[in-house]
């Protein structure tokens, strides 16, 4: 039997991000507060935004120069704060913050012993993913990772770049003769589920991510799961479903 492939990303479904985000956010303010008084001689009225009100607005999908505002950056000085947090997101001191989610482990342990094709689709740098795989003790359960080479990929989100991403893993994976067509794409943003659909795939949303679920109602995707295992639950009940019906 061909094996049924399932679409995931990974910042999100299985990667915490929040903790980097927030403390390059903090980062970058302190950067732009540095660079503001060597310019100017005088203080900016820096106030960072708590952990749990700078993620919510990072959920609600706020824009970037609403948080900086509100966190005491004029808006004449976004642009540099945003190039700040840019160069710095992807430090290597800053992606030790990273934490695999809690369910993470054991949904892609689910996929495996399900025989599913478990194949990464996601903005990161290739080389961070697996590193970050290798690290957590679960490589060996992720068979195919697409991923770019652009650093500053995963932070901006481009929707465009997802579904070309998705597109080509598709066509890969028909290549070597498993099955798509009724493949799952599993993520936490609106380019995984516009990405899915553009290309007739089921859309998984997750609220363990970088969007709330009120946000991600509004997409519509196919369902919407609090995290990874049951996502995957669901993906493999349907892929069995559709065994048993051939």
């Amino acid at each position: 039997m061909t094996k049924q492939v399932v679409f995931c990303d990974f910042d999100g479904p299985i990667v915490d991000v929040s903790e980097r985000y927030y403390q390059t956010y903090r980062q970058g303010l302190r950067a732009i507060a540095s660079i503001h008084v060597q310019q100017t001689r005088t203080t900016l009225p820096i106030s960072p935004l708590s952990k749990r009100h700078f993620w919510q607005m990072k959920q609600d999908r706020m824009a970037d120069i609403e948080i900086a505002i509100r966190s005491g950056i004029p808006a004449t000085w976004f642009e540099p704060f945003i190039e700040q947090v840019k160069q710095i997101v992807n430090h290597p001191s800053l992606l030790l913050c990273d934490r695999i989610q809690p369910s993470a482990q054991a949904a892609l342990r689910h996929l495996r012993q399900s025989n599913i094709r478990l194949v990464l689709v996601t903005l990161r740098h290739p080389q961070q993913v697996n590193a970050f795989l290798q690290q957590q003790g679960v490589a060996h359960l992720v068979d195919e990772v697409y991923g770019l080479f652009d650093m500053n990929a995963a932070y901006v989100n481009r929707v465009e770049q997802k579904c070309e991403l998705l597109a080509q893993a598709i066509a890969q994976q028909k290549v070597k003769g498993y099955r798509t067509h009724t493949s799952w794409m599993i993520g936490d943003t609106e380019a995984d589920i516009i990405a899915a659909r553009g290309m007739g795939l089921s859309a998984a949303a997750l609220t363990c991510g970088v969007r709330s679920k009120a946000y991600l109602q509004k997409l519509e995707p196919t369902a919407i799961y609090d995290e990874l295992l049951s996502a995957a639950k669901a993906a493999v009940q349907r892929a069995n479903l559709q065994v048993a019906s051939l």
